[in-house]
């Protein structure tokens, strides 16, 4: 249970980024006071939260109503999660976190907790289909274990991104936004291969049902 937590883990850090939220949210909330942005750090963490744990607990049945194998949806979420790490390594907008249109819209808004923080930045597509990936295949009550371990490693992302949004201003200064960069290039490598072993996976199952 241990080893599959972290794995999760490691998989949710990758694509939820915390690292590349912070030049975003500094850029969203420069000229801000130091409440305004932690109140909209937390409400933006706490929105994402909830919507997270909706997809957590009701996603496998939705799928399963509109008769959607989890092979297939595997298959889809390892391509989305796979264009998601291409924009992260060469740095361009493929539309799994936000278009230029709503970036500027974005802008102009007094609240940006619901938009763009949680989502598409924070629960965006990527996001969910890794929920729906790794919490689709528990059967509960019997691996409830394993659904309380995956839960909090999701808190645990959650609050490695509301900490680093909190601390946005001072990071900004030290790591720069060439940091930030590197940081989710190298990161985005690593889900790449997790995204092709996603549909790698999916199509195995896939062919072995049949």
């Amino acid at each position: 249970m241990f080893e599959q937590s972290l794995k999760f883990f490691v998989v949710f850090f990758v694509v939820v980024d915390p690292v590349s939220l912070i030049p975003l949210f500094t850029g969203l909330t420069a000229g801000a006071s130091t409440s305004y942005k932690r109140r909209m750090a937390l409400k933006a963490v706490t929105i994402s939260a909830a919507i997270l744990l909706l997809f957590a607990l009701g996603g496998a049945a939705f799928l399963q109503l509109m008769g959607i194998s989890l092979e297939a949806f595997r298959i889809f979420g390892g391509l989305l999660l796979f264009l998601l790490a291409l924009e992260m390594v060469f740095a361009r907008e493929s539309g799994t976190r936000t278009s230029s249109d709503e970036a500027a819209e974005s802008r102009r808004r007094a609240d940006i907790s619901v938009f763009p923080l949680a989502f598409p930045f924070i629960a965006g597509p990527g996001a969910l289909a890794t929920i729906l990936l790794w919490f689709g295949r528990i059967q509960l009550p019997g691996q409830g274990a394993l659904f309380a371990g995956f839960i909090a490693a999701a808190a645990l992302v959650l609050a490695i991104a509301v900490a680093l949004l909190w601390v946005a201003e001072p990071l900004m200064r030290v790591i720069g936004v060439t940091g930030a960069n590197v940081a989710s290039r190298i990161l985005g490598v690593i889900l790449g291969a997790l995204a092709v072993q996603f549909v790698l996976d999916g199509l195995r199952q896939a062919f072995a049902a049949s």
